[in-house]
């Protein structure tokens, strides 16, 4: 696609990354701000969105006044920094690289309107490939590398081994200076490729995931279960299993009955009857668990509503809140208000 469809936005949380690494080249952000018609203070709402266009017209203001081509680059560490506390609840969840993979946050519903990462396998490499929506922003350094440096920081802290990235491609031509982006990527790098991909040891797949300790255990590692829903119904082995099944599939998107009675290794009907069998049913089931989970992700302001959305399924925060507002009378949003 050659035009860039003035409907796209991106969340707040992309743009402020963008505005912080401006910041730290010493670009007068306020003034370009205005320049990019974008509202400072409304930045502060992670919930906000803004046009693709004020996003891609911000890398281009701060490029014009700094010399220093790596902006995309600096983005990339702040936005993977926003995103550590999202990364912490997946390790909840996952034990292992590969576990982690089968759930990756698809970029469309957690940033915007930017494009998605797609993962590929061969005998030897995993294949991190980025795919903009907008096939022109390729030939520019600015989200191509905003996206691979992130994911390769992400990649990189998941496990236990380090991940390292083995042989980064680049759609943009070779510029001048490759110093920072050897720092990042290593030393294998190509330019003018036909897509931006970063290269990872396939044997990677199988490396276990770090885990929360201490504060961070009691937190993040006991929520599946032991926040959740009250002493009676968790002590139910088969309810117990049920919600962990649907705490997994969730956020891959497969909160449905068919997705969990194969995790459950049972057929749809044994599911039904023994739901039956406690006077319930899945639907009932799940949305327990979608609301009791909302209120314990929301209290967490690490978490943007966003992250949340994707962590209970729905496809965009608005499904959700809209989810919410009719379990709890208002939105995510007024809750988490004081």
């Amino acid at each position: 696609m050659h035009e860039l469809n003035p409907n796209w936005s991106v969340y707040s949380p992309f743009v402020s990354s963008i505005v912080q690494a401006g910041e730290s080249l010493g670009a007068p952000m306020d003034t370009l701000l205005i320049k990019a018609g974008i509202d400072k203070h409304l930045l502060k709402d992670s919930a906000q969105r803004f046009a693709v266009a004020q996003a891609l017209q911000c890398f281009d203001l701060i490029t014009e006044f700094s010399e220093d081509q790596n902006l995309g680059l600096y983005a990339g560490r702040v936005g993977y920094v926003d995103g550590l506390n999202l990364q912490l609840y997946m390790s909840t969840v996952c034990s292992t690289f590969r576990e982690y993979l089968n759930l990756m946050p698809s970029m469309l519903r957690t940033t915007g309107d930017l494009g998605e990462v797609a993962m590929q396998a061969d005998k030897r490499f995993l294949k991190l490939q980025w795919h903009p929506l907008w096939q022109p922003s390729g030939e520019q350094r600015h989200l191509s590398d905003i996206v691979l440096s992130m994911s390769a920081a992400i990649v990189d802290s998941l496990c236990v081994q380090p991940i390292p990235v083995r042989e980064a491609h680049f759609t943009y031509a070779e510029p001048r200076d490759t110093q920072m982006l050897r720092t990042v990527f290593g030393d294998k790098l190509l330019f003018g490729q036909p897509i931006s991909c970063l290269f990872f040891d396939r044997d990677s797949l199988d490396y276990p995931l770090t885990r929360p300790y201490g504060d961070m255990s009691s937190a993040f590692a006991k929520l599946p279960v032991d926040h959740l829903f009250d002493k009676d119904h968790t002590q139910d082995p088969f309810l117990r299993e049920l919600r962990q099944s649907l705490l997994r599939l969730l956020p891959q998107g497969r909160g449905n009955i068919d997705s969990v009675a194969e995790e459950l290794t049972l057929s749809r009907r044994t599911l039904q009857r023994r739901l039956s069998e406690r006077d319930t049913h899945f639907q009932q089931v799940l949305q327990q668990v979608r609301a009791d989970l909302a209120l314990r992700y929301l209290s967490d302001e690490r978490l943007t509503v966003t992250e949340i959305a994707f962590l209970l399924g729905y496809s965009d925060q608005g499904s959700f809140s809209s989810a919410f507002k009719s379990w709890h009378g208002i939105s995510p949003l007024e809750h988490r208000r004081p």
